[in-house]
């Protein structure tokens, strides 16, 4: 009896602790909306002050191995991609080695002149005006195309639209972001983002996609048909600088705290990149270098999604609330990571007081 009395009164203790509270919120969200959305696995992590609370896997890596989700399960978090080739940009502006308002013709190998007016901060802030090659057939990956085949089939479409006058999310800059990585350090981008980053943050799961590659603990990507669970199709988009990254939340959350910091990015590399473009007319549209940036029910807001084939990811940032929130998972609806993302945070974030 006095045995069981102990363990009540332990039992008690936990649940007037507010940690444990949150962890049975959020885990409630997030096993109710992975059956709400059929997301086969998901990974989460939660950091404050850089310091991650909370790691967590849920539901399937492989539904075929009925293998569990993990912190070191791999996912693919597609365009979050984006942030890391920016970083590597601003990595080498910081060496003194090329400014973002250089002309990108003066950084690749071929370029058309149609494209002379286009910089680099055109490519990372998504206002270059060239075509999306992502909707485009004949850049598949079992294509293998350069450099100047890549430029080649590119150019070979109109622009969209005057550098700097809109904004269009554009994976065609982010490529060529890539391509000028590797001709100003002379390195592959992969073997660049390794060395400077990856390496460094000891991220050590974190590498390209590639299909041919055996990489451990890796989540099988799976799309919905008929409401039921399928392979994904693995006729892929090489996705290259743009989105072929795959992680996990632990190395994740590495990236996360690093941000928090200048041991890799000064803050002078950090305002350029989480300051909002300026369009030609003045027009302000809330995106940097490889991140939205803008506001969330009042708080301020940093964060970016990831989608390809058979998975979604985000990390959504709130600086002045000091959270993160990372989750990757192994579904195919757009932008469900981020909406999960935000619904997590609205967990953690003092509600504003113009919000119900």
């Amino acid at each position: 009896m006095k045995r069981l009395t102990c363990v009540f009164l332990a039992l008690a203790v936990m649940l007037m602790v507010p940690g444990f509270a949150f962890a049975d919120k959020v885990d409630s969200l997030i096993k109710q909306e992975m059956q709400k959305h059929q997301i086969a696995g998901l990974a989460l992590n939660i950091s404050k002050d850089g310091h991650p609370i909370k790691t967590k896997g849920y539901g399937k890596a492989n539904l075929e191995w009925d293998v569990p989700v993990q912190r070191d399960t791999v996912f693919e978090i597609g365009s979050i991609t984006k942030q890391f080739t920016a970083a590597c940009i601003l990595l080498l502006v910081q060496d003194g080695k090329l400014s973002v308002d250089d002309k990108i013709n003066a950084h690749l190998k071929v370029a058309p002149t149609n494209w002379s007016n286009i910089t680099i901060r055109h490519l990372l802030t998504h206002t270059s005006g060239l075509p999306n090659y992502t909707l485009l057939d004949g850049f598949e990956l079992r294509q293998h195309l350069t450099q100047e085949q890549f430029i080649q089939k590119l150019s070979a479409q109109p622009v969209v639209f005057q550098p700097g006058d809109s904004w269009s999310y554009c994976n065609s800059g982010f490529n060529l972001l890539g391509y000028i990585i590797e001709n100003t350090s002379g390195e592959r981008y992969w073997d660049f983002l390794h060395e400077r980053i990856l390496a460094p943050l000891q991220m050590t799961s974190t590498r390209d996609r590639s299909p041919s590659a055996i990489v451990r603990h890796r989540a099988a990507g799976y799309e919905m048909k008929n409401h039921q669970p399928i392979n994904r199709d693995y006729d892929l988009t090489d996705i290259f600088s743009a989105g072929a990254i795959v992680s996990t939340v632990a190395d994740m959350a590495k990236w996360d705290a690093a941000l928090n910091g200048e041991s890799l990015l000064n803050q002078s590399s950090k305002e350029s990149a989480w300051t909002p473009t300026k369009l030609n007319n003045g027009k302000v549209q809330n995106y940097g270098f490889g991140w939205y940036v803008g506001d969330y029910k009042g708080h301020r807001n940093i964060g970016h999604g990831g989608a390809t084939s058979g998975f979604s990811a985000s990390i959504q940032r709130f600086p002045d609330d000091h959270l993160s929130i990372i989750i990757l998972c192994n579904a195919d609806e757009l932008n469900v990571a981020t909406v999960l993302a935000k619904e997590v945070a609205d967990l953690y974030l003092e509600k504003h007081p113009n919000t119900q």
